[in-house]
């Protein structure tokens, strides 16, 4: 059993990773000389490496908003894997935990569809970076982890 917890311990630490990474990372549209991130748009020119704020369109706002919640989810859903761990009834199960974990996938899902959809580059010069990849990557094993939660039963 303790090497079942450490396990779903350790998949839950590389969700938030992976989600931390692909919020923060600034390669969610790459090609060329630009890159395109959550946070900025970025071009190397002769001069340097320039960056200005991303636009201010509602789909890429609603994108920030929903890959912090999932980011946000997945840690709110960490600690109370650990609370619940000390705190919870033998034989309970991790529903309260599961909850968050679920919908932190689900506000990865919607992050990365919305930027799917919207996302106004010519994909003929751009191609979708490894930020983009990690948001679609941490979404499986989101999903996952939250399926194992609602499984898993505290035993003695």
């Amino acid at each position: 059993m303790l090497l079942i917890l450490l396990g779903v311990l350790i998949l839950h630490l590389i969700i938030l990773i992976l989600l931390f990474v692909s919020t923060a990372a600034s390669a969610w549209s790459v090609g060329g000389v630009r890159s395109t991130d959550l946070w900025y748009n970025c071009m190397t020119t002769s001069e340097g490496y320039h960056c200005k704020p991303a636009s201010s369109d509602d789909w890429i706002q609603a994108v920030q908003a929903l890959m912090i919640l999932s980011l946000l989810f997945c840690f709110f859903s960490l600690i109370a894997f650990v609370f619940q761990l000390f705190k919870l009834v033998k034989g309970g199960r991790f529903f309260f935990t599961a909850i968050f974990q679920i919908l932190a996938s689900v506000f990865v899902m919607c992050g990365a569809i919305i930027y799917t959809v919207m996302s106004p580059e010519d994909q003929t010069i751009t191609h979708f970076g490894y930020a983009y990849v990690l948001a679609w990557v941490a979404f499986p094993l989101c999903l996952i982890s939250g399926l194992i939660y609602i499984v898993l039963r505290k035993k003695e």
